[in-house]
């Protein structure tokens, strides 16, 4: 296998100007850099990742860190962010903090130190203040995607306006007892997230003249079966049973649908219902949503992690010069939030109510 030898006698250059020629880092020619370049190619020779990492300072490689992977917009945004860091000539190392207390803290500790990552991106983590801590302690660009995190920039959506816009689609039809089905208490202090959606549910309601009514809410865990037991709930028996539901997830909304059927009933004829999310299985059960695109906000945070170390390099200047000793320290950078785009999709799971059980709901206690 040719070494960097070999590469410096074919170019007729020394070893050093070589490094710096392939690195990309101190002043080199671009007749050398280019004769480097040519030899090193009719050699077959590959630049050493660890060797260039520590020439340059940088690693080529971006640390994610998930709660879990059993949820598909953990993956559908790890998918985004990977192709678009392959896309720039980085590498990805996955960290799944759904072990043990132990276990995440070692995460935190030793590993996102130990393998020198560029950069963070922190997906739908709730963090205590000494995680946070412990994260921007590192000193490089922090990222959160899909939910808040102190003192890091974001790639987010607006959960209150996308609750606002399901809600007001199933007003819009003429829905006025409107279910909402949303996240536990639980699933709430763990990402936040259910608990502005369920905030732009009610203030929709508000505005169309609807107390909201809590007996039309049950807290679930964004799965399809918790969807469906908390469907069953709101419709099994119920003397006035909604005739609207929004789920705070797509797999919550298929579990509505999944439930109303059991039970008899048709969608959207006796039940319409909207979710949040564009999952890959809204399609086949005509579910009507609204489309958030992790895969995009993936990619955004990628970009956004990348121009900043972009930045940081030059700030710092290349490896060697005056400027190369002083500390930058980027994760103290002006946090910044990227807001994503999110999109109403209608599709056959909503439709105006039966004028026979509008009727009813006409005189429900949660009308003013």
């Amino acid at each position: 296998m040719p070494g960097i030898d070999d590469v410096a006698r074919l170019a007729g250059v020394s070893t050093a100007t070589v490094s710096r020629a392939l690195s990309g880092n101190g002043p080199v020619s671009e007749r050398t850099r280019a004769r480097v370049a040519d030899a090193a190619a009719a050699l077959g020779y590959v630049v050493s990742s660890d060797a260039s990492s520590l020439a340059s300072g940088r690693t080529r490689n971006i640390g994610v860190v998930v709660p879990r992977l059993n949820r598909w917009f953990f993956t559908a945004v790890i998918e985004g962010a990977e192709r678009e860091l392959l896309r720039r000539g980085y590498d990805l190392t996955l960290y799944n903090l759904s072990g043990d207390g132990e276990e995440r803290r070692r995460v935190f500790d030793h590993h996102l130190l130990r393998n020198r990552v560029d950069a963070v991106i922190a997906v739908a983590l709730a963090l205590d203040e000494d995680e946070v801590s412990r994260l921007l302690s590192l000193g490089k660009p922090i990222a959160g995607v899909g939910g808040p995190l102190p003192g890091a920039s974001a790639i987010t959506i607006d959960d209150v306006a996308v609750a606002r816009v399901a809600t007001e689609h199933l007003l819009s039809l003429g829905h006025r007892r409107i279910a909402h089905v949303g996240g536990s208490e639980e699933y709430d202090l763990e990402f936040h997230t259910p608990g502005n959606r369920r905030l732009g549910y009610e203030s929709a309601l508000r505005d169309a003249g609807i107390t909201p009514d809590p007996s039309l809410f049950r807290g679930s865990d964004f799965t399809i079966p918790g969807g469906h037991a908390a469907a069953i709930e709101l419709l099994a028996g119920a003397d006035e049973r909604p005739t609207a539901v929004f789920a705070a997830s797509d797999e919550m909304a298929i579990g509505c649908i999944l439930a109303a059927r059991e039970l008899g009933l048709t969608v959207p004829g006796d039940l319409s219902v909207i979710g949040v999310d564009d999952h890959p299985l809204a399609a086949f059960f005509g579910l009507s949503t609204i489309a958030q695109y992790p895969e995009r906000q993936g990619e955004e945070a990628v970009e956004l992690l990348v121009q900043s170390i972009e930045d940081v390099r030059r700030r710092s200047g290349p490896r060697g010069s005056a400027t190369a000793g002083r500390r930058t320290d980027a994760g103290t950078a002006a946090p910044v939030t990227v807001p994503v785009s999110t999109d109403l999709v209608v599709r056959a799971s909503t439709s105006a109510p039966d004028p026979a059980l509008q009727a009813l709901s006409a005189d429900s206690p949660n009308e003013r």
